[in-house]
């Protein structure tokens, strides 16, 4: 799908969001392979896959060049994400960094993900629903080659995050806001709220019949 004549374009605040998310990402899916005492060319797989699976299926659904196939960045990102969590003393990642630098990359990716849809020519809701899908996607693929439990088999507020960034930037768009400033803010808000969820232990209701 060729990109379609919009008000607003990618400003350069969201490329930053995306390099951030790429970052963070890359970190935690190498923060995983640590977890479970693998080796270095582990560390980079999980670095990319995990920096680089929400955006790749993103793009491949809307009809976007796949956006890590066409420059360097994104692999030299992973790359160095992987190779630092290899070599930094295990004090320095200790404690629950893997849930943080996952929040993080959660709420950047969420924003971003869904300028992009609207950048695409998506109306709003598939705009939203690709923000939520390149914010969720990476987290949940990382976790199912560990072998661990997907995050959606758990009832925190994960999804519901990725959906607060996705709809604040989608919604601030539409009402003429900056896509830059849009942008900030809703990664800012999905973040709070998955960072409140960690610390205060916030989940949702589980089914009763």
């Amino acid at each position: 799908m060729t990109p379609q004549p919009l008000p607003y374009v990618i400003e350069p605040m969201l490329e930053i969001l995306n390099l951030a998310g790429i970052a963070v990402f890359a970190l935690s899916g190498a923060l995983l392979a640590a977890e479970k005492r693998q080796d270095l060319v582990t560390f980079v797989f999980f670095a990319v896959v995990t920096g680089t699976g929400g955006g790749t299926v993103r793009d491949l659904i809307i009809g976007a060049p796949v956006f890590w196939i066409h420059e360097n960045v994104t692999l030299l990102i992973c790359l160095v994400a992987a190779v630092a969590v290899w070599l930094f003393p295990t004090g320095v990642w200790k404690g629950r960094a893997l849930l943080w630098f996952d929040a993080a990359g959660l709420a950047a990716f969420s924003a971003f993900g869904a300028a992009k849809g609207l950048m695409f020519g998506l109306a709003p809701l598939p705009a939203f629903a690709m923000g939520v899908l390149t914010g969720c996607l990476g987290g949940i693929i990382r976790d199912v080659l560990a072998d661990e439990p997907s995050i959606l088999m758990r009832r925190e507020l994960y999804v519901i995050a990725a959906a607060l960034s996705a709809a604040l930037l989608v919604g601030l768009v539409q009402a003429g806001a900056p896509s830059g400033v849009s942008g900030v803010v809703a990664a800012i808000a999905g973040f709070a709220l998955r960072g409140a969820a960690l610390v205060r232990g916030w989940s949702l209701p589980a089914y009763r019949r």
